[in-house]
């Protein structure tokens, strides 16, 4: 049996948000009007002078791509996603870049989750080795277009449970187990491995992990931080 890795990838490994650059480049293409960025604009201002929360603002995000996103050819997706990869797909955090890279090497099965569209997920998981790969899944219509209906929203909710799906469908061991999150989200996938990582964790996730003794990393420019 295989022992098993699953990281939170935005702002995890990759140093945004995957939805983010997606969004804003699927305006910069004219996929989405420009009035797209209206709808994000002063939770994206707050948040930068830290009058709001990060929460706030990928929450408005997300309202933007589920408003523009019907009716959007699946072809042109896929286009401005590759568009994104290309330009960002080195984004990354040293310390879970190279986590990953050791863990591929030690045989490692790994999981990637978030709750950006699996669409792009695939593209950027795929070159740093993940073996299998959730997101949110947008429904595509019989015209090879989005409907704006996303599929089995709760089930990506709930990160402890895509692990013990994966553990049991891919016969994997949860021994020498290893977590990487960045959130109170993460926290019941944390409780179930052997190795919880808190990365980079907001303040939620930060009182949780020095509660129960979890390994606590902090990445700033180019100094890693082991503050457990």
């Amino acid at each position: 049996m295989k022992k098993v890795a699953i990281f939170d990838i935005d702002g995890t490994i990759f140093r945004s948000s995957l939805l983010i650059e997606l969004v804003e480049s699927l305006v910069d293409e004219d996929v989405f009007p420009k009035t797209t960025r209206s709808i994000y604009k002063k939770e994206r201002i707050n948040w930068l002078n830290r009058k709001g929360s990060y929460e706030q603002y990928i929450t408005a995000v997300i309202t933007a791509f589920l408003k523009n996103i019907k009716g959007v050819p699946y072809k042109e997706f896929k286009r401005v996603v590759k568009i994104v990869i290309s330009n960002q797909k080195d984004m990354v955090y040293q310390y879970t870049r190279d986590l990953v890279k050791e863990l591929k090497s030690k045989k490692y099965y790994l999981l990637a989750i978030s709750q950006s569209p699996k669409g792009i997920l695939d593209e950027f998981c795929k070159q740093l080795g993940f073996d299998k790969i959730y997101g949110r899944f947008y429904e595509i219509g019989n015209t090879e277009c989005f409907t704006g209906k996303v599929i089995s929203e709760n089930l990506i909710a709930d990160k402890a449970n895509i692990l013990r799906r994966a553990i049991e469908k891919e016969q994997l061991t949860l021994k020498h187990s290893i977590a990487v999150g960045d959130t109170e989200g993460d926290i019941e996938m944390l409780k179930m491995v052997d190795n919880p990582i808190c990365f980079n964790p907001n303040s939620a996730l930060l009182k949780v992990a020095q509660r129960n003794g979890w390994k606590i990393i902090v990445e700033r420019k180019d100094v890693v931080y082991n503050i457990s």
